[in-house]
């Protein structure tokens, strides 16, 4: 029998409350957590206008603070309590959770810096999973799945469109010329991913009627490949949708994408 010592159990309980959302201290570090989020993004959006700033600039500035030396706690107790730090701090959440500290202690040095604090909403992805929102980590997971599994097709589509708008924009640079805005290459190229985006911009258009009867076969294409996309990761979605998740995260590495029975860590074998 394994006698855990008094720093293992605190480390662990700190882990459970930091990391998971099944016990009720974990929800309401979760909640807690939420809606310190949502107050820091408020607090700089409001900084940002001018009247408000002049007015209440310095108490924006002391509740910035404030947030940020909280976010930074958390951020060194989460290191704390994983087994290994290096997996947290260059995993996805974990380099979110770093973005969200630095701008402030950067604003010492550069002005306005501080306004890039808005990243931290990017937080909110790790606090869905309380306030009975597990169907969204569910379907954020799938999405998330399906966008990986899709990654060489959408790799040799986006190669694809770029083949396109390049040929396209060469020959409209060809047919229009400087004189109709098309002025060089690029500018064609720039041209034809707007037109084929359906965008249309309108800043630049073709004048004569060689190069308005090609703008509309790639309009035409446009709305044909916007389609294909997503045609390709709703068909992983599907595949994937049926694969339930929790929200144990692994003390060792962190993952925390398991199936509802899991006993195990699924990516190193971690007892959960």
């Amino acid at each position: 029998m394994t006698i855990k010592e008094p720093g293992q159990t605190v480390r662990k309980r700190i882990h459970d409350i930091i990391f998971e959302a099944d016990t009720p201290a974990g929800k309401a570090f979760d909640i807690l957590l939420f809606f310190a989020i949502i107050l820091s993004v408020i607090i700089v959006l409001l900084d940002s206008i001018s009247s408000l700033h002049e007015e209440y600039g310095h108490l924006f500035n002391a509740v910035e603070w404030g947030l940020t030396i909280l976010f930074t706690l958390e951020y060194f107790l989460r290191i704390y309590t994983v087994k290994n730090p290096g997996r947290y701090l260059f995993s996805f959440y974990g380099i979110i959770d770093f973005l969200a500290i630095v701008p402030t202690y950067l604003s010492l040095f550069l002005v306005g810096s501080h306004y890039l604090m808005v990243v931290r909403i990017l937080r909110l992805l790790r606090v869905f999973r309380v306030l009975k929102l597990m169907r969204f980590v569910g379907a954020a997971n799938t999405l998330k799945t399906a966008f990986a599994s899709s990654r060489a097709k959408i790799i040799v589509f986006l190669e694809v469109i770029i083949t396109i708008v390049v040929i396209i924009g060469s020959v409209m640079y060809l047919i229009e010329g400087p004189e109709n805005g098309f002025t060089n290459i690029p500018v064609s190229i720039y041209w034809a991913i707007v037109t084929i985006t359906t965008v249309g911009y309108g800043d630049i258009a073709p004048q004569t009627v060689a190069g308005q009867t090609l703008a509309s076969l790639l309009m035409i294409v446009g709305y044909a490949i916007i389609a294909v996309p997503t045609g390709i990761i709703t068909t992983e979605m599907v595949l994937k949708s049926r694969k339930r998740t929790n929200t144990q995260a692994c003390e060792n590495c962190n993952f925390s994408e398991h199936d509802d029975d899991a006993l195990y860590c699924k990516k190193c074998g971690e007892k959960l």
